[in-house]
């Protein structure tokens, strides 16, 4: 791939889904109880079930079990493979749900399956029917569901979210929140969380779409209805609504941190419109400050010179509220406070990696914090009552475009020349430059883990590099919207991927274990000392916690680019992961295209546990 142009192709061919109808059968657990909103707060210390992204609504995705440990893990076996089936086997990146012995899992092109969790057959599955003009920048994916009362939600690739009865897989309610021909879509599972002030159970949701110029925006609504209660956009300026009707801008609706032009309609850059700022991925939830927290995107187009006054410099304008950290009020979906990772992001850098929450002491006090190990290859800790800058470390080698993160302004020490230059008067594309980490990111969407063990993130990262230049573009609704080129390089012979144990407190690596294919799947901490997670070529793994050794691995068939999870069930620990490779990776990787050009895809769910004959013996 020479120039972004590649990207064209690669738009028009994902956007040929299938259109195949609903197929919904009766469960055979038809007195399957509710979930209630204490289910989702106790998540992650009730490990008969599954029931948020992340494991609980700090997204740790830690858990408490210990029958699968250290010293047994190279027992594990399978104990059953579902087969997603058909042609669409591609970009597997779900996480698995369970509650009451079934299992919930999302696959690509927006389809959703029940399995008995004991036996892996198939109670009921749900296809949504998908126009074939979608515009997903980044492959068919989808990342899960989310599960409360009786109702199962995930959001579909022509801008929509369905809601089905968990028991028979049947429609419940189907809402499209924006139009996909202009470039929205949804990928990341939605979240559920309980509004403080007013008691109400709330589902989460965001949109994609940056790579097409659109405003990113969060969306608050009824689960038992679908029907929307706030919607807040994440470009500076633009006003949101409440109820049905227009409420309040975010942020200064004079924009400041966008510029202004005489010269158009509306006063602003171009950019200002088509801005991005898309929480893409799921969102955390502190139930202590009734806080929603998520990521917001990069600013739209890449071009960072298109978002700057003619002439004009960067630095003086951070577009307001792209690539940082977002605290949300459930109660109205006002900002309670924001905390931007990359001013101005020259890089696609985005923000959308997850927030992971969680406390610690210093000086005699508790922080409560959230940790994020952002695609520009530096790890953030900041406060999640106030959106303050903490510490931050980088988590990754070589990072080119800064040298450090300001201990006292919490913004980043850039590197002079690491913007990538505008095109010459003339010319239509500006000088190359090499940038590390690339677009892909130090670390990409897929979540890491936290051990309340060790105290320890790991980290699935990679090392990268792009060689990156400017190209004129103008807004053309449905159209990429990106305004530069990139290729992807190796940085290392040894190694793309590294799983890395990190310190959050002082930045230091307490172990690493490096992979020749990208580390594209999310991580596992359990208490018994274990790190599970998936590699580019398909095997799934387990480290020692402490020591980062490999103690076990079993090979799917498919490069695997999912998170982990964990369950109990009849007095076993069950371990499960989603196989199936695809993703950004393969789609817009240069050089790491070539290399993961041999993985097989593929689309399967995979549980395993320790052989019957050592559950006998315990």
């Amino acid at each position: 791939m020479k120039t972004n142009t590649a990207k064209r192709p690669l738009i028009q061919g994902i956007s040929l889904a299938l259109a195949i109808s609903s197929a919904a059968g009766l469960a055979t657990n038809a007195l399957a109880s509710e979930v209630t909103w204490d289910d989702i707060l106790n998540d992650a210390s009730t490990p008969e079930n599954v029931l948020a992204y992340g494991i609980g609504p700090k997204a740790q995705r830690y858990s408490p079990l210990t029958t699968v440990n250290t010293e047994n893990v190279e027992r594990l076996v399978p104990a059953y493979s579902f087969s997603f089936g058909d042609e669409k086997q591609r970009g597997q990146e779900s996480q698995a749900l369970v509650h009451d012995g079934i299992i919930y899992v999302t696959g690509s092109y927006s389809r959703l399956f029940a399995i008995d969790a004991r036996t892996g057959r198939k109670i009921w599955d749900y296809s949504h029917r998908l126009p074939n003009d979608i515009r997903p920048c980044c492959d068919v994916v989808n990342r899960g569901a989310a599960i409360f009362g009786d109702k199962v939600f995930f959001g579909t690739l022509d801008a929509g979210i369905v809601a089905l009865n968990k028991d028979t897989g049947e429609v419940v309610w189907r809402k499209k929140f924006e139009d996909h021909t202009g470039g929205y879509t949804m990928t990341g599972a939605p979240t559920l969380v309980k509004d403080q002030a007013s008691g109400k159970v709330l589902l989460i949701h965001g949109s994609s779409g940056d790579e097409f110029g659109v405003v990113g925006k969060l969306y608050a609504r009824d689960p038992n209805t679908g029907e929307e209660v706030w919607m807040r956009p994440f470009v500076e300026g633009h006003y949101g609504r409440l109820n049905g009707e227009r409420s309040t801008p975010t942020g200064d609706p004079d924009a400041p941190s966008w510029p202004d032009d005489p010269n158009t309609e509306t006063g602003k850059v171009e950019a200002w419109s088509h801005g991005g700022g898309a929480p893409w991925q799921s969102a955390s939830f502190d139930a202590e400050t009734n806080t929603i927290i998520v990521g917001a995107g990069n600013p739209a187009p890449w071009n960072t010179w298109k978002r700057t006054s003619p002439g004009g410099d960067p630095h003086d304008y951070d577009n307001l509220y792209t690539s940082g950290q977002v605290g949300v009020d459930p109660s109205t979906g006002e900002v309670k406070w924001f905390y931007q990772h990359t001013p101005n992001d020259a890089w696609d850098f985005s923000g959308n990696n997850e927030l992971v929450l969680f406390e610690y002491t210093e000086d005699g006090e508790t922080v409560k914090a959230t940790a994020h190990a952002d695609r520009n290859g530096f790890f953030y800790v900041v406060d999640r009552e106030t959106g303050e800058f903490q510490k931050g470390f980088p988590f990754v080698d070589n990072i080119t475009w800064a040298t450090g993160i300001d201990p006292d302004t919490g913004r980043p020490i850039e590197v002079e020349g690491q913007r990538p230059p505008p095109p010459a008067e003339g010319e239509t594309k500006g000088e190359s430059i090499e940038v590390s980490p690339p677009f892909l990111g130090g670390k990409n969407w897929n979540p890491m883990a936290y051990s309340q063990d060790t105290g320890l993130f790991y980290i699935p990262a990679n090392h990268w590099k792009e060689d990156y230049w400017t190209e004129e573009v103008t807004y053309n609704r449905g159209a990429a919207y990106l305004g530069q080129g990139f290729r992807i390089k190796r940085m290392f012979d040894d190694h793309v991927g590294i799983l890395r144990a990190m310190d959050p407190l002082t930045g230091d690596i307490k172990w690493e274990h490096k992979e020749n294919m990208p580390l594209w799947a999310g991580v596992l901490a359990t208490k018994g000392g274990l790190v599970f997670t998936g590699t580019g070529d398909g095997y799934f793994k387990a480290f020692d916690a402490n020591s980062g050794e490999e103690l076990w691995s079993f090979q799917t068939g498919s490069g695997i680019i999912s998170p982990p999870i964990t369950w109990e069930m009849d007095g076993e620990q069950y371990i499960g992961v989603v196989s199936g490779y695809g993703g950004a990776v393969p789609l817009w990787g240069g050089d790491m295209a070539e290399l993961t050009k041999p993985i097989s895809q593929g689309g399967s769910f995979w549980a395993f546990k320790l052989p019957s004959w050592m559950e006998a013996s315990r």
